[in-house]
């Protein structure tokens, strides 16, 4: 039930200095009088003033528990906006199981998972957006997707979901209010009006529904795939990425059948990188199946690094690697430049074609240079070079990518209409309908 009081550990369940336990409920202070004891033994949490820390102890009957401080929060200005308890005891994992038993066994149930934050948005704390940024914030793997969070749990979706919905709210009332009231209100060249706002609309959920791309970059990471020939240097430069010896690098063509998937921070960007058997014709059974996968997984993958050992010529092998990729944003690595080298950045271009996607670079993996302007590189073909959090939002949720996608395409279906010069009545669907999609987005519309 809503009014429940519930707790959890709300710290990482490992060994550390410091546990959390957090009580959340109309009864949180009253749990917390029953098992709380001060040095002095005569002072009750529940007569405490809000946002105090008392130290003392957690008491299972006679037995003492833990020695603690404790937080004594009160409603509204607390996460749930509910009456909130924090224990603060020591971090080893049986410590804490014991404290949490003993907050259980004095009137609280054991919290779902996200329960703290579903009575936040409940009680009316946050709207579903900052929500789930919460949850964001936990997961965040990098620099971008952190900012990313906590831009969204400061409010960012929801100001802009806000305005959009005021706007289209708006007009829907002026609409009806017109249709009701004909002899007062005119819509007299509303349509001309309301199509340029339509216009307007539009092309702000395009940049919305357009930044789930990058928002899906941000969070999940760059899927990056290296392929090339055998003995071309993949491996030399996924351990030059890593700055370890993660794979195993010989002078034997082959040495990698399978794919080999690692993730490495650069730029604030994380890369999910897998390395591939190198591509070529061969009568190796595991082999070919290493070859196939390598194909594979270049299909689904955001970038493509592409390994050419430029110590030797161009031949079919890499012909049908760079059709493999061809359309797709490419990296090539013109390795091996410690070596006396035969392929330029111009073969490769004469065979890409004119790629917009392709940008090419001359290492050496072995010798571990260059590692920073790969790094760069990779930022530029995706960001442009940086990624700004200023006034840009990054959808990153795929709920609220598919709730703007059906808004926008109310919107467009408020343009056939007027296009087609259809009775008025007939645009307060449309705009309701968008409404309602945006209003999921936050919640509003449940």
């Amino acid at each position: 039930m809503k009014n429940d009081t519930i707790a959890a550990i709300s710290t990482a369940v490992s060994p550390s200095g410091i546990g959390i336990i957090r009580i959340s409920g109309e009864e949180a202070l009253r749990i917390a009088d029953r098992i709380y004891r001060s040095p002095g033994g005569k002072k009750k949490l529940s007569a405490q003033q809000t946002h105090t820390i008392h130290y003392g102890y957690i008491m299972d009957g006679e037995d003492v528990v833990d020695e603690v401080l404790v937080s004594v929060m009160r409603a509204p200005k607390t996460f749930t906006a509910e009456d909130t308890v924090e224990i603060n005891c020591h971090g080893g994992v049986y410590a804490m199981k014991r404290v949490l038993e003993t907050v259980l066994k004095n009137g609280a149930r054991p919290a779902q998972a996200g329960e703290f934050t579903k009575r936040a948005f409940l009680n009316g704390r946050m709207d579903l957006s900052r929500a789930e940024a919460v949850i964001d914030i936990i997961q965040a793997k990098n620099e971008y997707a952190l900012k990313s969070s906590v831009s969204q749990l400061k409010g960012s979706v929801q100001k802009r979901i806000k305005k959009l919905r005021e706007e289209i709210l708006y007009e829907t009332a002026y609409v009806e209010s017109a249709l009701d009231d004909p002899e007062h209100i005119s819509l007299d060249g509303f349509s001309g009006e309301i199509g340029e706002k339509n216009r307007r609309w539009m092309g702000e959920l395009n940049r919305l529904i357009a930044s789930a791309d990058n928002g899906k970059i941000i969070t999940e990471g760059i899927r990056t795939v290296i392929l090339g020939k055998p003995n071309a240097g993949k491996s030399s430069l996924l351990n030059l990425l890593l700055g370890e010896e993660r794979a195993i690098v010989t002078d034997v063509a082959g040495t990698t059948r399978d794919t080999l998937e690692e993730n490495v921070n650069i730029n604030g960007l994380t890369l999910r990188l897998i390395d591939t058997a190198g591509i070529r014709r061969t009568k190796d059974l595991v082999e070919q199946i290493g070859v196939e996968r390598a194909k594979e997984t270049a299909q689904t993958a955001d970038l493509i690094i592409y390994v050419v050992d430029a110590s030797v010529p161009l031949d079919e092998n890499d012909r049908q690697i760079m059709e493999l990729i061809r359309g797709k944003k490419t990296l090539v690595l013109l390795n091996k430049s410690d070596l006396e080298t035969v392929v330029e950045k111009e073969d490769i271009q004469a065979i890409l074609g004119d790629s917009r996607a392709a940008a090419i670079l001359t290492i050496s993996a072995r010798e571990q240079t260059d590692a920073r302007e790969i790094e760069n590189t990779i930022q530029e073909l995706f960001f442009h070079g940086e990624l700004s959090f200023n006034d840009e939002v990054y959808i990153t949720n795929t709920r609220q990518k598919a709730e703007l996608v059906e808004a926008f395409e109310s919107l467009a279906q408020l343009k056939d209409s007027l296009d087609m010069e259809m009775p008025e009545d007939f645009y307060t669907i449309d705009l309701m309908n968008a409404y309602e999609a945006l209003g999921r987005i936050t919640g509003e519309s449940v």
